[in-house]
């Protein structure tokens, strides 16, 4: 329970970030001015097109966010009266009814006992084995449901890096193109642009990395007490 609460204060502080660390940084410095302008002209517009490509990787890692809290549970995953009506069935050794429940109600504890009830007559090692592997395949879509988290903690901060190069090759070029007659204004937009990407790139990197381990430990965990609970219910049919 404390550790489902500290997951639960750590998600909600990052959907906090999220919503409310742009406008409060852009505000942060413009607060004397008498032109005030927007944090989105200030902190996306000034990106370019990489600028919003890493503003609507944001909003994909923010709604994955949101989703993964609600459904990457194991009550979710596996509800327990689920588990009591198949733990039922198998005191009464009613297994062909637990077989037919659990093709009717698919997830993971359910798709791994599918795997190894028609196979109760093999012996118990071959009835496990197609347990365990097929626990393995529902462990995998569990990484790969979160594992976008991870991509996009990665793609992040390469189009910030990819905005600063643009920026400075800008700059570099208006040197150029000006030599001797260019001026820090000409050169703002080209600097501005690198160091917003950077900036608006990590911004997304950094939570969305932290809130991919959060959720992978919790996958671990889950997937641990399902193989834990599959386990425990087919162990009756060791000695027979």
């Amino acid at each position: 329970m404390k550790a489902t609460r500290v997951h639960s204060i750590l998600f909600m502080a990052l959907v906090v970030m999220f919503l409310t660390a742009g406008p409060a940084l852009a505000q942060g410095d413009t607060a004397s001015s008498k032109e005030e302008t927007s944090w989105i002209e200030a902190y996306i517009g000034a990106g370019g097109w990489i600028g919003y490509v890493i503003v609507l990787t944001s909003v994909v890692s923010l709604a994955l966010i949101i989703e993964h809290v609600v459904n990457v549970k194991r009550d979710k995953i596996v509800p327990p009266q689920l588990v009591d009506e198949i733990e039922a069935l198998f005191e009464n050794e009613e297994y062909q009814e637990a077989l037919e429940l659990c093709e009717s109600e698919p997830n993971f504890l359910t798709n791994v006992l599918s795997a190894g009830l028609p196979k109760m007559n093999a012996g118990f090692e071959t009835m496990r084995t197609a347990m365990e592997d097929v626990a393995e395949e529902e462990a995998i879509k569990l990484q790969q449901k979160i594992s976008y988290l991870s991509l996009i903690g990665n793609i992040a901060p390469m189009l910030g890096l990819f905005g600063t190069v643009t920026g400075m090759i800008k700059a570099f070029n208006t040197i150029a193109a000006l030599g001797s007659a260019v001026s820090p204004s000409d050169l703002a937009g080209g600097i501005s642009q690198a160091l917003v990407t950077t900036f608006l790139g990590l911004f997304v990197a950094i939570p969305s990395m932290i809130a991919y381990f959060l959720f992978r430990n919790r996958v671990v965990g889950i997937t641990l007490e399902i193989g834990a609970i599959a386990d425990e219910l087919v162990e009756r049919f060791r000695n027979k």
